[in-house]
This record gives C-alpha cells, sequence and structure tokens, in this order.
C-alpha cells in the first residue's frame, strides 16, 4: 500500500474509532438516537453542498444508470449503517460496539461465499467460525457481566453487516467518480430516510447539554463526512484488500476513546470476544478467497450493466 492510501486510511480510522464514544456522549447528554443520526447528517450534508457550490469546484452530478447502484449502498452504507450503530448504543458501551464493527472482514468473505459461490480453504473456515465464536463472545458480553444478549449488539451486528457490504461494492465506482463526488452522493441520498426522525429534533437539540451538541457536531463534521471522504479516497489511491487491513485498528480505538472521555470499559468476556474475533478476521483475510472483492465487484457490475 502506497504512503498516501496508508496515511488516508489511518487517518480515517482514528476519526472513526472516535465516533463510537461521542455518540454515547450525545446520547448521554439528550439526545434522541434518530434525532443524533439526523442532525448529524443533515452537518454532513450541508458540507457536501457548500463544497460542491463552491466558486471554482468542479463536481459532477452522477450518470443515470449509476443512479440505482448510488442509492441503493446509500440505503445500506449510510442509512442502514448509522441507524444501527445510534439505536444500538443506547444499550451497549462505545467499545463493545467498535469490536463489533470490527466483524465486518467476516462478512465480506461470506459474500464471496455466497455471490461468487467461493470456498475459503480449511483455514479460511477456521477463520470465519473462529469469527463467529468471538462475535458471539462480544455480544453476550453485556456490561452487567452476565450471559445475556442486548439488542443493541444485534443492531450494531447487522450495521457491521451493512458496511462490509458498503465497502466492497463501492470500489466500482470510484472508477468513474472522485472520492469527493461520491461520498456527497452517500451522503445526500443515505439522508434521506433520515427525515423520519424530524418530528421533535429541535426540541431534542435545546434540550440538550452543551457536551452533547459539540459531540453531535463533530460526528456530523469528522466521521459523517471528512472520514467518508478520506477513506475513499484511500480505496481509490490503493489496493482495496491492503486498505481495509487498516479497520483492523478500529475497536482498539474505540475501545481506549470510550474509556478516555466516558470512563467506559467492556466486561472481560466481550474484550476476549474481540481479541478471538480478530484472529478470525486474520485468518479470513489471510487464507480466505483470493482477490473476493474485485471480483464481487465485477460480478455486480456484470448484473447491473
Amino acid at each position: 500500500m502506497n504512503t498516501k492510501a496508508w496515511t488516508m486510511a489511518l487517518l480515517t480510522v482514528l476519526i472513526w474509532g472516535t465516533t463510537f464514544a461521542a455518540i454515547r456522549v450525545s446520547l448521554h447528554g439528550g439526545y434522541e438516537a434518530g434525532h443524533l443520526v439526523l442532525v448529524r447528517y443533515l452537518i454532513a450534508s450541508a458540507l457536501f453542498l457548500l463544497y460542491a457550490l463552491w466558486p471554482g469546484v468542479r463536481f459532477r452530478l452522477p450518470h443515470r444508470k449509476d443512479l440505482p447502484k448510488i442509492f441503493g449502498l446509500s440505503l445500506i452504507g449510510i442509512s442502514v449503517y448509522h441507524i444501527g450503530i445510534t439505536f444500538g448504543e443506547q444499550t451497549i458501551s462505545a467499545g463493545t460496539a467498535g469490536m463489533l464493527i470490527g466483524s465486518a472482514p467476516i462478512f465480506t468473505a461470506i459474500i464471496a461465499m455466497l455471490v461468487l459461490k467461493e470456498r475459503p480453504g480449511t483455514a479460511g473456515w477456521l477463520g470465519l467460525v473462529t469469527g463467529f465464536i468471538g462475535i458471539l463472545l462480544i455480544m453476550f458480553g453485556t456490561e452487567g457481566g452476565a450471559f445475556s444478549l442486548e439488542w443493541g449488539a444485534i443492531l450494531v451486528l447487522i450495521s457491521a453487516l451493512a458496511a462490509s457490504i458498503f465497502f466492497v461494492f463501492q470500489k466500482g465506482l470510484l472508477t468513474r467518480y472522485t472520492s469527493i463526488e461520491l461520498t456527497a452522493y452517500f451522503t445526500w441520498a443515505g439522508t434521506i430516510p433520515f427525515f423520519l426522525f424530524a418530528p421533535g429534533v429541535a426540541d431534542s437539540i435545546s434540550a440538550a447539554t452543551a457536551e452533547a451538541n459539540w459531540a453531535a457536531l463533530y460526528v456530523g463534521i469528522f466521521p459523517a463526512a471528512i472520514g467518508y471522504a478520506l477513506w475513499a479516497t484511500a480505496l481509490s489511491a490503493g489496493n482495496a484488500g491492503s486498505v481495509a487491513s487498516v479497520l483492523y485498528l478500529e475497536p482498539a480505538v474505540a475501545v481506549f476513546t470510550a474509556w478516555l472521555l466516558l470512563g467506559e470499559w467492556p466486561t472481560a468476556l466481550s474484550v476476549t470476544g474481540g481479541i478471538i474475533a480478530l484472529f478470525g478476521v486474520l485468518l479470513v483475510n489471510s487464507f480466505g478467497p483470493k482477490r473476493k472483492e474485485q471480483r464481487v465487484q465485477e460480478e455486480w457490475s456484470h448484473q447491473n450493466s
């Protein structure tokens, strides 16, 4: 991976890793989950609109043939993902959410198996099984220490699946659009479903603490806008598999930030599950289906051409 791709990917992971704690700060400070999702993406959408209209900036509209794919990926990678994360963090800690999102490469391998009919080999199968054992331990390692399942963990796991689909299938679009253009399209389209949460949003903002509003502003500017633009730039500048490997750092950043800002620390069971899931991810990425992302994208392009 070249220096530009590595730097962009690392900055993205550092920004995204702090998102989980910032969301919890806003939720604890008075925001309803739906209101927070809407506010942060209104901020992000406004920033991209400002950029697109800025004098001297050449910003193209998407081709008509790409609109179904853009809207589909926006619904999955923006709408579903952020609803799952934000509502999920009402019942699980920021660090636990970060570790569950770190399991996304497991789902990437499954996409390759289902769409391309690939088989990952013995070591790849071992990685998948190991990864799912780790995921189960994270999900059942609740904050109270009891072996029980929180609905928030299920929502965040759905977000991990959504993220995997989103990142696998978006790279083909980066050959036709700049990273900023594509991120803007995804942001604008993905924001539309969030207007379902519009009723009462003004009251939520006015009743929230200053700390919660600053956190909402942060997640709107950095993770929602700048983070996605940096990640799209990294994908366009480097190999998707190598770039995605930097995501291994995200759970660690999430756990550390949650401890630093909120005093939260996942249970021993969740941490153990996180380590096991990471080991599974490493096995899958090392010995799973080769070039799965490239071939999935080709299959997707063929079906939608």
